[in-house]
């Protein structure tokens, strides 16, 4: 057994002290920084004394300083994390950054080994979208069995969007183009603090009024999408009791909302044209049936045809002789029958098909506008009574050709209209 087992007797105390090697301190110190609560964690800090190393390595320390205290966390970051950021560092920045603690025995000096950097503002908000994440998965706001497909031909399609961006204008146009119907716009801000809240209330204001949702905005960076993000809003998309279609920035932007939405398109004006089906192919549509339709019902009364024309035969009394004389009134009783009968299914048929075209046209508002008539709007909405509107609105008329602006001057009231 060396001396530095046995330990160093101290002639004061006459006890004896443990000697350790400079290993085993090292390997104590490793052993005791191999704590949960310092590992896999995110630190705010500014960036000092950053040098790339000729590896591709960062060494860099992670700094604070204040009227009260100030501390410094040497910092390491490996050439493959470093080809995997996403921003440019620099000395000064302020970051938050994600690694874990861990010892360097060669230099005897603890430090952190940095895996992601992001810039103070934009990381805390990433590391806010992932806990949100979290827990609304939790809560099935983004589970696919609650998703639902969008009604294949709505009446009324509500926008929640800013009403002096061009987005309404673009969802406007197209819908007026491809299926004109009620366009109901719930105005809000998207861009600003506390405007969640403000999106979360247009989404609930109009979710009984429509048959689908359209949430849109236009692009933006990262910061002014960021109010999709909350939970309020995601909260307001999932529990909606109609489908929501999300269109929020661009096709490479993703948010929480996009997730909890039944269908997420990459553009507002994606959103329109998914939203309503193109009139001049349901009409094409139509007309196909109406033919297919048509040349089964003569398919069927020429085979009816026939098939009376056998039985005539059949029952004839050329070929029966004189045993069947007295049948003559029989067959031609019974020739009565299917012939009433063809010609009733042939009207049943004709009557359904008659009903179907109509239904289409009277719900397309074109045919009214046709006639001379025209469709009186405001923000958006179908007026229908001199009920709503008062003198001095701004309201928009639709008639054959396109559409104009007017000022109302005066309101008539006719109890009898």
């Amino acid at each position: 057994m060396t001396w530095y087992q046995q330990g160093i007797a101290d002639e004061r105390s006459g006890h004896t002290t443990e000697v350790f090697t400079v290993f085993q301190v090292s390997s104590l110190v490793e052993m005791l920084l191999d704590d949960s609560r310092i590992q896999d964690i995110w630190i705010r800090g500014e960036v000092t004394n950053l040098k790339l190393h000729g590896s591709g390595h960062y060494y860099f320390s992670l700094g604070e300083k204040s009227d009260t205290h100030s501390a410094v966390l040497p910092c390491v970051m490996w050439r493959g994390d470093v080809q995997r950021l996403k921003c440019d560092v620099r000395d000064g920045m302020k970051v938050v950054v994600f690694g874990s603690i861990g010892h360097y025995a060669p230099q005897g000096r603890y430090q952190l080994y940095v895996r992601d950097i992001q810039p103070a503002g934009r990381g805390e908000k990433h590391l806010m979208i992932e806990r949100w994440k979290e827990e609304l998965s939790r809560e099935g706001c983004f589970d696919p069995a609650r998703k639902r497909s969008l009604p294949p031909y709505p009446s009324r399609v509500g926008v929640v969007t800013s009403e002096t961006g061009a987005v309404l204008q673009d969802i406007r146009n197209i819908i007026s183009r491809r299926f004109p119907l009620e366009l109901v716009v719930s105005p809000t801000a998207v861009q600003g603090e506390g405007v969640h809240h403000e999106i979360a209330r247009a989404l609930c204001r109009i979710q009984d009024e429509v048959d689908v949702i359209i949430l849109a905005r236009g692009g933006g960076s990262f910061e002014d999408l960021f109010p999709f993000n909350y939970p309020e809003v995601v909260r307001a998309v999932s529990l909606c009791p109609v489908p929501v279609v999300s269109a929020i920035g661009h096709e490479v932007d993703v948010t929480l909302a996009d997730f909890a939405a039944d269908v997420r398109a990459p553009t507002p004006s994606a959103a329109a044209e998914l939203v309503v089906p193109d009139r001049i192919l349901v009409l094409d549509s139509l007309a196909e049936s109406q033919r297919t339709l048509g040349n089964r019902l003569l398919n069927r009364l020429d085979r009816a045809g026939k098939d009376l024309s056998q039985v005539r035969e059949r029952l004839s009394p050329h070929r029966m002789g004189q045993r069947v004389t007295a049948k003559r009134e029989d067959v031609s009783v019974l020739s009565d029958r299917i012939g009433k009968s063809i010609s009733s299914r042939l009207t049943l048929e004709r009557e359904r098909l008659s009903a179907m075209a109509e239904i289409l046209c009277a719900r397309n508002p074109l045919h009214l506008i046709r006639k001379g008539y025209c469709i009186l709007e405001k923000e958006g909405r179908v007026i229908r009574s001199t009920d709503e509107i008062t003198e001095g609105e701004h309201l928009s008329v639709r008639l054959m050709g396109g559409r104009f602006d007017a000022n109302v001057e005066r309101v008539y009231h006719d109890p009898e209209i």
